[in-house]
């Protein structure tokens, strides 16, 4: 039996063969930790960031929930996306499941203005 880790990084693998971001499309990655999350606008045909982004930078990130930090940070990442002109995206969860966080950061993206 593998541990919690090792199959998220396994479900990860299997997801990134299906999932890659151009420069018209870029990838929005998503990593959690028990604390914090962290959100990334990657354009893999040029192997760059376009936009990078987590809670602990976000003011009062103290103060709320984890959800409610999660989804004003897809507002905030949405808008600097936009600033990089960026307006279409694919999502890639990260083996994660979509639910709780992850789904709260994505419908804060599309409140933002980002297409998935």
């Amino acid at each position: 039996m593998k541990n919690k880790k090792e199959k998220r990084i396994r479900s990860h693998k299997m997801i990134r063969i299906k999932v890659s971001g151009t420069a018209k499309r870029p990838r929005l990655s998503v990593f959690r930790s028990n604390k914090h999350i962290y959100a990334q606008v990657i354009d893999d045909e040029k192997g760059r960031t376009i936009v990078g982004i987590s809670d602990p930078a976000a003011k009062d990130a103290k103060k709320q929930n984890k959800s409610i930090r999660a989804r004003a940070l897809g507002k905030l990442l949405a808008q600097r996306a936009k600033e990089a002109k960026v307006k279409k995206v694919v999502f890639d969860r990260g083996g994660y499941n979509y639910h709780g966080r992850l789904k709260s950061l994505a419908d804060g993206a599309r409140e933002g203005g980002l297409e998935f």
